[in-house]
């Protein structure tokens, strides 16, 4: 199981991303994982890295459907894979239905058409061939200008078991967030093995983000816990799998809710070999990737210290 790093800091300038780059160019990290960008797009930021020399594997987990096309997409994946002549895993997912609203205007009429009818039309442009397709939600007649096919892997964001089934049958790696060990073994790695059509040739890896940071006398764990998972876990959707993995939460990010979520094993906290024992379960189910999710630390205590964090975590990898 391959340890990989999400940038914790929301940059406003490319120059403060070198240090965790470099966590993936000299520190074990085997990628550099973005979300979203907010201020500077992360697709941008790859391509300023590499630019500067620091040419690192990414990975994008995952991009918002609703603000870009399926041909935008493609090209900055491949860009992206060019610019850094590195493996890119290019990771979409809808978003919350306020962020489709606010973006288009209204909501996707069905989440799981648009990401079917997104990703088929990205991989066909990727693979370097006119896609010729009539959707309900997107649609294309479209090719990129010829050139060899990038190393691009293919992603979904997952949440769900039909998300996940969707991920088995189309995507190359299903990206999970904020599902414990036990969540991924009971439903999701179950719904992707079920996928009908899946392409038996090249079965769907998953990447598993995992928020974690190291205790130690200055920290906070509650604290800590609010700035990593507290905006997520106030949206009924996302409270709604963590009832399904039996956890508990009422979303004001309270001590009941810290609780929960620590004892779920959503969020790790201890020394580097204690957060390494948890990250155990995930290696047990065949999970390909991790990805070190420090960014409650980044916001309390700085990047500084997520790049600390980050070095000490992946220094203790077995």
């Amino acid at each position: 199981m391959r340890h990989s790093i999400l940038l914790p800091v929301n940059a406003t300038r490319p120059e403060q991303v070198i240090p965790f780059a470099n966590l993936v160019k000299w520190g074990g990290a085997a990628r550099l994982w973005q979300g979203q960008g907010l201020v500077l797009d992360s697709h941008q930021i790859v391509s300023w890295l590499a630019g500067s020399g620091i040419r690192v594997p990414a990975g994008f987990g995952v991009s918002l459907m609703p603000y870009r096309s399926p041909y935008n997409a493609a090209i900055e994946a491949r860009s992206a894979a060019l610019a850094t002549g590195h493996e890119v895993v290019a990771g979409y997912g809808p978003g919350s239905l306020a962020a489709q609203t606010c973006a288009m205007g209204r909501p996707y009429a069905s989440q799981l058409t648009a990401c079917r009818e997104y990703v088929t039309i990205v991989r066909d442009l990727l693979d370097g061939g006119i896609s010729d397709r009539e959707g309900e939600i997107f649609s294309a007649k479209a090719q990129l200008m010829p050139f060899h096919k990038p190393e691009v892997s293919l992603g979904l964001g997952v949440l769900r078991e039909r998300m996940a089934e969707l991920a088995g049958e189309l995507a190359d790696v299903a990206i999970t967030w904020m599902a414990s060990a036990a969540y991924l073994e009971e439903f999701l790695i179950p719904a992707l093995r079920s996928a009908k059509e899946r392409r038996p040739e090249q079965p769907v890896k998953v990447t598993a983000y995992v928020p974690v940071a190291l205790a130690g006398p200055d920290r906070d764990m509650a604290k800590l816990l609010r700035a990593t998972c507290g905006g997520h876990i106030q949206f009924p959707h996302y409270q709604a799998v963590l009832r399904r993995a039996g956890i508990q939460v009422t979303g004001d990010g309270g001590p009941d809710d810290v609780r929960a979520l620590v004892d779920g094993g959503i969020f790790l906290y201890g020394t580097a070999e204690e957060i390494h024992q948890r990250l155990d379960a995930y290696r047990a189910l065949g999970v390909d990737e991790v990805v070190l999710n420090v960014t409650g630390v980044g916001a309390v205590h700085g990047p500084r210290a997520a790049a600390s964090d980050l070095y000490e975590i992946l220094k203790a990898a077995p």
